[in-house]
């Protein structure tokens, strides 16, 4: 099936209810400098072999190649943890990976030791080839808070910059993509919501962890917020 016929086929069993979440599917249009690729979390540690691999997480990545060039801007992040982060399960005495605590902040799912900083689990994929990326977001740094999206922290108030720094490129629309759809991508895609973006969540170019049903909330959410959820397929040069 081809793109176009794709997208009406879509659009009309949409109008029946018989795709779920379609009726978000219409075309994410590039606007030369006011459309922004984010890539997230493209790292060694949600890749197969990885701390923490996200199943069919390194399927992403010539998805991701193929969208770049459409793009003058291009951010990615990078999981950047502490030895011994609140968010590992291996910090708290009896706890064991996929139970969740409750910090300051509110409950928060514990994880297997991954992306600690300076490691070559927690390096981005070389394999990405996104040639005008020009920032670089850590999250997860500070010890005592997680970080999902790349926008916020965990606390919902420290602020990365990064809203800023878009707006200040005359950045309107962003399209996201990366590991894992229903954590980071999610968090990020629904505080761009919240910062005032247009937000496409590329699902082709995104894989789930999928942990007792987050995968369909993640959508869920999302599409509540107002995010748009496409395929590679359904995006087109304005």
């Amino acid at each position: 099936m081809n793109p176009i016929s794709r997208r009406s086929f879509l659009q009309s069993t949409a109008a029946l209810g018989l795709v779920p979440g379609a009726g978000a599917m219409a075309a994410g249009k590039i606007k030369p400098g006011t459309a922004a690729l984010i890539v997230v979390d493209v790292q060694n540690c949600f890749l197969e072999g990885g701390t923490l691999a996200v199943k069919g997480g390194a399927e992403v990545i010539p998805v991701i190649n193929q969208l770049a060039p459409a793009f003058q801007n291009i951010v990615v992040t990078q999981d950047w943890h502490t030895a011994g982060h609140a968010s590992f399960a291996s910090t708290y005495s009896g706890k064991k990976p996929f139970e969740t605590t409750k910090l300051k902040y509110g409950n928060q799912v514990l994880w297997p030791d991954h992306c600690v900083q300076g490691t070559a689990d927690a390096e981005v994929s070389k394999e990405l080839k996104l040639p005008t990326a020009q920032l670089i977001i850590r999250k997860g740094f500070h010890k005592d808070m997680d970080s999902y999206s790349a926008f916020e922290e965990a606390d919902h108030k420290t602020a990365t910059g990064l809203a800023g720094y878009l707006k200040a490129r005359g950045i309107k629309t962003v399209f996201v993509t990366g590991l894992a759809t229903d954590f980071c991508v999610a968090w990020t895609a629904m505080d761009a919501r919240k910062a005032g973006f247009e937000v496409y969540v590329v699902e082709d170019a995104t894989r789930g962890i999928d942990l007792n049903g987050s995968l369909a909330a993640a959508w869920k959410q999302m599409a509540a917020k107002g995010v748009k959820r496409i395929q590679a397929a359904d995006i087109q040069a304005a």
